[in-house]
């Protein structure tokens, strides 16, 4: 069946698959939203403890995820990996990095004797959470604003990193407004998942405060989120797109996202859904006192991931365009590997929902029971 499938399909597909990773990804980020939250909701050491050993238990998979969207994206769309993380340098390694200091803060925070102590360890946290996830705002953004670079018949890039005379390698990507507005959308989305998480997880029978602090932050941080979600929406509806006609070429037309979700009515009903699943998700823990807002906001926030990362792909529209060079524009034809590669990488990915099933059964496993103080008094991060 799979051999049967033409070169666009297989194309369409293979970004499918990497916008539904990515889009998990995004609700993953709880993690790093609950680290940013920690010095305003965890009062005491009781407290901090009991948030840091529940998002203990899931830091490896935002990041897992994380590589795993890069290595799909190397895999099936070489030539935006290379354009993209060769150029934007400064702007992958920086949210690398974050990934890493997080991993070395799990693992020496409760360290007897550690050199840093824990309230360095913390603000590691801190820095993967709001910057780290900044930084892919801005990185995502491009798939709209575009990019310095140009391409020559043999395919070498060249990139222009300068803003005000300053070489950034890539870093100029996060003073765009847009990206900007994108990047803080996504950190404060993430602590209302954070905050989410922490209020599904945790037994907060013995400590009521962090309960109520708990609540208030995914309030008011919702309330934050809210005004960059507007505008970032606003923005799409009214900004030009970079269109390909039939020849290749690519132009600038006006309303160019909100012709693509005009021609595909499914976006915009995603798109819907998710924004009231996020809604709901945050109405009910904040005045109903639920404690599963996680998996509306949370699966709310996978469905409009997947249009903002769709939105640039299809009806003939250039998902990572160039501002030096209209021609240099990627789109998912020119970007992708050969046939025979998508091929094969189809019938690998056939064991994904295998995979998946695995981790959904851990991951009931892991919170069939609710953290408590008991517990996290025997171990802690």
């Amino acid at each position: 069946m799979i051999s049967n499938l033409d070169y666009t399909t297989l194309q369409q597909i293979w970004w499918i698959i990497i916008a539904i990773v990515g889009s998990l990804f995004l609700f993953l980020t709880f993690v790093q939203g609950g680290q940013t939250l920690l010095w305003q909701i965890a009062k005491t050491d009781v407290e901090k403890s009991l948030v840091v050993t529940s998002l203990g238990r899931k830091w490896e998979m935002p990041f897992t995820t994380l590589v795993l969207f890069g290595g799909a994206l190397f895999a099936a769309f070489p030539k935006f990996y290379a354009t993209s993380f060769g150029g934007a340098y400064w702007v992958w390694m920086l949210i690398l990095f974050s990934f890493i200091i997080q991993a070395v803060s799990y693992e020496f925070r409760k360290k007897p004797d550690n050199l840093l102590g824990s309230t360095v360890y913390e603000a590691f946290l801190f820095i993967n959470g709001s910057v780290g996830i900044l930084l892919i705002g801005a990185a995502v953004g491009t798939f709209y604003t575009g990019s310095n670079f140009t391409l020559d018949l043999y395919n070498k890039v060249t990139w222009d990193y300068t803003l005000l005379g300053i070489n950034l390698r890539g870093l100029e990507a996060a003073f765009s407004l847009f990206n900007l507005s994108l990047g803080i959308f996504l950190v404060f989305n993430a602590r209302v998942l954070g905050g989410l998480y922490l209020l599904n997880s945790i037994d907060l029978r013995s400590t009521p405060g962090l309960e109520s602090r708990l609540r208030k932050q995914v309030w008011s941080s919702f309330l934050t989120a809210l005004p960059f979600l507007v505008y970032v929406l606003v923005s799409l509806l009214m900004m030009k797109g970079f269109s390909v006609d039939t020849s290749g070429t690519v132009s600038l037309v006006d309303y160019k996202y909100l012709s693509n979700l005009l021609a595909m009515p499914h976006l915009p009903a995603l798109l819907l859904s998710g924004i009231l699943l996020v809604i709901y998700g945050v109405f009910s823990s904040v005045f109903k006192q639920a404690n599963s807002g996680i998996w509306f906001s949370g699966l709310g926030t996978v469905l409009v991931g997947l249009v903002v990362l769709c939105l640039p792909a299809f009806n003939n529209t250039a998902f990572y365009p160039s501002k030096l060079d209209l021609q240099s524009s990627l789109t998912i034809h020119t970007a992708s590997s050969s046939m025979f590669t998508l091929t094969i990488m189809t019938y690998v990915a056939l064991g994904i929902p295998f995979v998946l099933a695995y981790v959904i059964y851990v991951w009931k496993l892991m919170d069939s029971k609710k953290l408590t103080v008991e517990e996290v008094n025997k171990k802690s991060y």
